[in-house]
């Protein structure tokens, strides 16, 4: 499977796992007409924070309130992506502001834009084209620790062992 349709599975807590519901999934997002009836369901102040966001094995948007977890949003299952994701009304529609990968409960890597954009086509919202918050996550090989690799830093901040260049966060990869 290539690294851009590599499907992710939950790494984080297992006690955020175990206390999910069927009420906490995110709504699926497939049309345009999915993402209008979702967003007049929005609050004023749902708009001030990012939403979570996951991107199904089918290839869906899964969206849901910031804070969510993805493990959640996803209903348990794995994803394709996952992260953090604004809107901003710009002219007559909706657009994709700002998104990030940023979930440290999958840690996808940022090779993995290209299932959002299939997604946010989708559902015809317009998009930055990547994402503009770009985050690296790696787990340390000595000591098993998840990491977040800031300025091309890729040594483990708990041990200071050296991370692998490839993407490696899931244990049952390792």
């Amino acid at each position: 499977m290539s690294p851009a349709h590599r499907a992710y599975r939950y790494v984080g807590p297992g006690d955020l796992r175990a206390s999910i519901r069927p009420d906490t999934a995110g709504r699926r997002i497939d049309t345009e007409a999915d993402f209008h009836t979702w967003a007049d369901e929005r609050t004023g102040a749902e708009w001030t924070e990012p939403f979570t966001f996951v991107i199904s094995l089918e290839g869906s948007l899964l969206l849901a309130p910031r804070r969510s977890e993805h493990v959640a949003c996803a209903g348990g299952a794995p994803v394709l992506s996952a992260g953090e994701i604004s809107f901003r009304f710009r002219g007559d529609r909706w657009i994709v502001y700002e998104i990030s990968n940023q979930s440290t409960g999958y840690c996808p890597a940022p090779t993995s834009w290209p299932n959002v954009a299939t997604a946010l086509e989708r559902a015809n919202l317009e998009h930055p084209g990547r994402f503009t918050h770009e985050i690296v996550f790696r787990r340390c090989p000595a000591c098993r620790e998840l990491n977040i690799v800031r300025e091309d830093d890729f040594a483990c901040v708990f041990c200071d062992a050296e991370l692998p260049d490839s993407w490696n966060v899931d244990l049952a990869d390792a």
